[in-house]
């Protein structure tokens, strides 16, 4: 079978598992989540020679360093995996709920009702965990998915499918209503994102040339974020204590994620106190620091900052730095660089924080808090597809309402229009 036909097949599987799935009972689908999650715990063996021979291939092939730590799969990223399903299994179900009823003149009702999408195909690199958040997600708000992951991961997601399918069948469900892509053929990506008659929409996970080639060929709705140049904006009436622990932690609590800090803008009338503690500390875990003519002034081992460097996601230990001389300086970098993934200021002040929150146009803008809690676990959606910085359907984490779409329902006693 070659992979035009392969994929044909799976979206013709997905197709027919949506509508089952679509019409589930809630008390099914929070079994067959618990189900995956005994089944991912008893498989422990099993998924960590896979994913061992995953790492071993990524190493042999010069993987960077931040993509290999996104394809580990540790015991502990093990137990995030089965935490998450049985968070994902206690949300509340969002299909079928009925919202904004109101009486109109005629004496009709008119309200809406969330309903599944239908078949989401998900492409992604590096992250096994990915398989089970997008899994638990489609699963739970009613839909049916395709799933691609990167061929570094083949055999971890492989492993991880079998737990899949495994709690799916062990409740009744149709076990086509998870299906990973074994081929690791990239002609699997053109397919999946060309099927319009098997597939409702695609959610792209990965790099900045993945997610624009998808954006380009799809024929099929995208829900996409193209990266994360995300920005951290310490003000001149920040506490220092909290801005150089949120400024740290925003940078180097991982490197290769998309809600890492990538810009660090620093008000002029406290850069004097604040950058020289924030370097120390970035210095001993090795970040390069990347700055402005002003910034350079104060921290003299720092490299010249370039055009590019502000509009660049790193996903490395490297950080652009750049004093401002207000907020309004602030905003403006922001809105001419940022990503429009994820900002934060650091003040005391409530009018400018309202100011901020108000005029940075980012899918997630925060107070005194650190980027890395844009996403979907720690917003309490139990996972997260992916973050849309798209502005309409969904804009964020993406979880399980970002699943659902509404459609009207009418309600009437024998009523005809006049």
């Amino acid at each position: 079978m070659n992979v035009t036909e392969y994929m044909q097949t799976l979206g013709q599987q997905a197709r027919q598992a949506s509508r089952a799935i679509s019409r589930a009972a809630p008390g099914d689908k929070v079994n067959a989540l618990l189900a995956m999650a005994s089944a991912i715990d008893s498989s422990r063996t099993e998924l960590a020679a896979a994913n061992q021979q995953d790492l071993q291939n990524g190493r042999d092939k010069g993987l960077e360093p931040a993509m290999i730590d996104r394809l580990a799969l540790t015991p502990a990223g093990i137990d995030t995996m089965i935490e998450s399903l049985h968070q994902v299994a206690g949300l509340a179900d969002p299909v079928g709920e009925i919202t904004d009823m109101s009486y109109r003149p005629s004496g009709i009702q008119v309200g809406k009702m969330r309903v599944p999408l239908g078949v989401v195909g998900i492409i992604y690199e590096s992250r096994p965990n990915v398989t089970i958040e997008a899994a638990s997600l489609c699963l739970k708000s009613g839909n049916a998915c395709i799933l691609r992951g990167g061929s570094e991961a083949i055999h971890s997601n492989k492993a991880l499918a079998k737990c899949i399918q495994q709690g799916l069948e062990q409740v009744g469900l149709p076990k086509h209503a998870v299906q990973v892509v074994e081929t690791t053929d990239r002609a699997a990506v053109g397919e999946l994102i060309t099927m319009q008659d098997y597939v409702d929409v695609i959610i792209p996970r990965g790099g900045k040339g993945l997610i624009e080639r998808i954006s380009r060929d799809a024929k099929v709705l995208v829900i996409k974020h193209l990266d994360g140049i995300c920005h951290v904006y310490i003000d001149d009436q920040a506490d220092i204590e909290k801005a150089v622990k949120v400024a740290f932690n925003a940078k180097c609590h991982r490197y290769g994620t998309c809600n890492t800090m990538e810009t660090l803008l620093v008000h002029q009338g406290i850069a004097a106190t604040v950058l020289p503690q924030l370097a120390e500390k970035y210095q001993k875990e090795k970040v390069e620091l990347r700055g402005c003519e002003a910034t350079r002034q104060i921290l003299t081992d720092a490299t010249p900052a370039t055009e590019q460097d502000w509009a660049t996601e790193y996903l490395a230990p490297v950080l652009s730095v750049k004093i401002v001389e207000d907020m309004n300086e602030a905003i403006d970098h922001i809105t001419r660089f940022s990503s429009a993934h994820t900002e934060s200021i650091i003040t005391e002040n409530h009018t400018r924080a309202m100011k901020f929150v108000r005029e940075v146009d980012s899918s997630s803008v925060m107070i005194n808090a650190s980027t890395r809690f844009a996403d979907g676990f720690e917003y309490g959606l139990g996972a997260e597809i992916g973050i849309s910085t798209d502005k309409i359907h969904a804009r964020g984490p993406v979880g399980l309402e970002g699943l659902t779409s509404q459609k009207y329902i009418v309600l009437g006693d024998g009523h005809i229009r006049q």
